[in-house]
């Protein structure tokens, strides 16, 4: 089946089975790390991509499901030279160790920052409820994530 989306900004077309899995797709077809499939079954969070904006488990959708769509995996929230705030403040922030869940923590956060810009720290851990981190506990993400809505607030890096 011939898939025509975009992706990270840039029209892109794959002629794969339509079932495949999208994070299978992402990983495999072009080259982004970022998705990874932690539990298989929406439980963790870890493949966690916008789609046309929102936030959704690439894990559970399939190929066919992207056309015509906009998709951005967390290497599309910035550039290597000019990451976005939320990068940034994850790792200013100690937020990140293993890294295998950060990716997904990542574009929620991002979204949760798109739609509020002075979350408060209840928010802000309902948002991330839906990831799995075995590594930092929760309270260095949290922290990450009101220390990126400051910056984005005050325009400052």
């Amino acid at each position: 089946m011939l898939i025509e989306f975009i992706l990270n900004a840039q029209p892109v077309q794959v002629n794969v089975p339509g079932t495949t899995r999208v994070v299978d797709l992402l990983r495999e077809h072009f080259a982004l790390t970022g998705p990874k499939e932690g539990c298989g079954s929406g439980e963790c969070g870890a493949c966690a991509v916008w789609i046309d904006g929102v936030t959704k488990l690439s894990c559970l959708m399939v190929a066919a499901q992207l056309q015509g769509r906009e998709v951005t995996t967390t290497e599309g929230l910035g550039e290597d030279d000019s990451p976005h705030p939320i990068q940034q403040s994850f790792a200013r922030r100690g937020a990140v160790q293993c890294g295998y869940c950060t990716p997904g923590m990542i574009m929620s956060a991002a979204e949760l920052l798109r739609q509020e810009k002075n979350p408060d720290r209840a928010m802000i851990r309902k948002k991330m409820s839906g990831h799995l981190c075995r590594c930092t506990g929760y309270h260095k993400v949290v922290d990450a994530v009101e220390d990126a809505a400051l910056v984005m607030r005050e325009g400052k890096e």
